[in-house]
């Protein structure tokens, strides 16, 4: 594991400390946490973007006709 050392205004620091201590648990697990949801989240949303995009407007008015359709292939 590396150590990063971060810069944070003083308010944030203080928010940092109370919420670590509120969840029992140190500040540089708390801040790994953080972390990883935050990039975790960030690419899960841009790897999704677009998924299951038909270009079509009319699907959800049209979802019985399609599916019929599609179950006769």
């Amino acid at each position: 594991m590396r150590r990063t050392t971060v810069k944070l205004p003083d308010e944030l620091d203080a928010k940092l400390r109370h919420e670590a201590q509120r969840r029992g648990m140190t500040v540089s697990k708390l801040t790994r946490e953080a972390i990883e949801h935050h990039l975790g989240s960030q690419q899960r949303h841009l790897r999704a973007a677009g998924a299951g995009r038909s270009g079509r407007q009319d699907i959800s008015e049209r979802i019985e006709e399609i599916l019929a359709a599609e179950v006769a292939k």
